[in-house]
């Protein structure tokens, strides 16, 4: 039993102090002789949202937005979000996003736990046996070219590590289930899932490539590759020259998703984005392609479906995003997927079986499309056949039904 006295904090949080910034940090001290400690945020829910963060004197340590209100931090384990290690001395931050505040304030208490010996960690579960299913590229028969090979996955997921219901290995498991080459496991605002990535990739047969959303409140993007944290406390222009200075890329995500639409200025547009998110229920409604037009003329196009749980009932990979990568067999595994993603070699469908345009070489390839109409900026026409390559034509083109309803999208 610990014999260090619980620290405790209030507040009230602001209107005028959200308008300010959306994160503030609230410091404390923990006493000598503590290896490990624990924070609770106690506020009415009813009235408001406050997201939960850490920050340590030797950096940022975590986030759990507000799919949490406890997190623990010890030697060799912390709650999902956050980073294990021996807590330094000196001054810590609990870090609050002011996410919701009414206009009358919001009352918030903290208490900080201090442990003299670390408690242990929760115990965790069998991890998922691999599934048996043929991925999809495999499955349809794509063509190789030059050695690159057309791989499916899903490019925006969510762990316990921030607000989704599975662990990494569970998540793994599902999105190989899924028929799926690839998976980029996306957290909010935290690198903490990506330690978990190579065991439950070689459990699944699948390959993890590492990623973050930069979430804030004007906006969300995913940083893909191994590079580290990226700072959402920072100016949006910041992002994406950190994460291609360390050798990733940052993608916009649902540039037109209600209210985390895509709202930060930048000097400089970013070249890829999420054009088709899982939200795009009626696929009659243009809005996104005439956001991506607008955006700028040379856009890679991905898909996302931003998996959190299973009971959404739109799984990892719905839709699917296609890359024309090298193969995993030869070593190569996410930043094969990153590279791919950034030379421009990118398609979308509705899911990994659906009908599917691939821009390979200087063909198109078009699958399982009988009956649907090519569109692109000066070609139109008729597929007619489940196997079809045509001369490929500068510039995005998409898959319509008779109705208007984009069925899959090739940059």
């Amino acid at each position: 039993m610990s014999d260090l006295r619980q620290i405790r904090l209030t507040g009230r949080a602001t209107l005028d102090d959200r308008l300010i910034r959306q994160v503030w940090a609230v410091p404390f001290e923990p006493p000598p002789g503590t290896r490990a400690f624990t924070v609770e945020l106690s506020y009415d829910r009813s009235r408001g949202v406050l997201d939960l963060g850490c920050e340590g004197p030797g950096g940022f340590r975590g986030w759990s937005g507000g799919a949490r209100s406890r997190y623990t931090i010890a030697p060799s384990w912390a709650t999902p979000g956050y980073l294990p290690g021996e807590p330094e001395a000196g001054t810590w931050h609990v870090l609050l996003g002011l996410y919701r505040v009414p206009l009358d304030g919001l009352p918030y208490e903290i208490a900080v736990t201090p442990h003299d010996t670390p408690p242990p960690p929760p115990g965790p579960g069998p991890p998922p046996p691999p599934a048996e299913v043929v991925p999809a590229a495999l499955r349809r028969g794509l063509p190789a070219l030059d050695g690159l090979r057309w791989q499916s996955g899903e490019l925006h997921a969510h762990t316990v590590h921030s607000d989704g219901t599975l662990t990494v290995p569970e998540l793994a498991a599902l999105a190989r289930a899924q028929g799926l080459d690839f998976l980029a496991v996306t957290d909010h605002n935290t690198v903490s899932h990506h330690a978990e990535l190579p065991g439950a990739a070689a459990r699944a047969g699948i390959t993890l490539v590492p990623g973050q959303e930069v979430t804030t409140d004007l906006g969300h993007a995913n940083a893909f590759g191994d590079i580290g944290w990226i700072d959402f406390r920072e100016p949006a222009d910041a992002w994406a020259p950190v994460a291609g200075g360390r050798g990733g890329l940052l993608s916009l995500n649902h540039p037109l998703g209600a209210d985390c639409a895509w709202r930060h200025p930048l000097t400089e547009r970013v070249r890829t984005a999420e054009v088709w998110h899982s939200g795009w229920w009626d696929r009659t409604w243009g809005a996104p392609l005439s956001w991506a037009q607008a955006w700028r003329d040379d856009l890679v196009y991905l898909g996302g479906g931003d998996f959190h749980r299973p009971e959404e009932n739109h799984p990892p990979g719905a839709p699917a995003t296609w890359v024309l990568a090298e193969p995993p067999e030869r070593g190569a595994g996410g930043e094969a997927v990153v590279e791919a993603i950034r030379a421009g070699r990118t398609a979308v469908s509705a899911g990994p079986d659906g009908p599917l345009l691939l821009r390979h070489g200087e063909e198109f390839v078009v699958l399982d499309a009988d009956g649907l109409v090519l569109w692109g900026p000066e070609h139109r026409s008729v597929i007619r056949g489940d196997r079809v390559r045509l001369p490929a034509r500068p510039g995005p083109h998409r898959l319509e039904t008779t109705r208007n309803e984009v069925m899959a999208l090739c940059t």
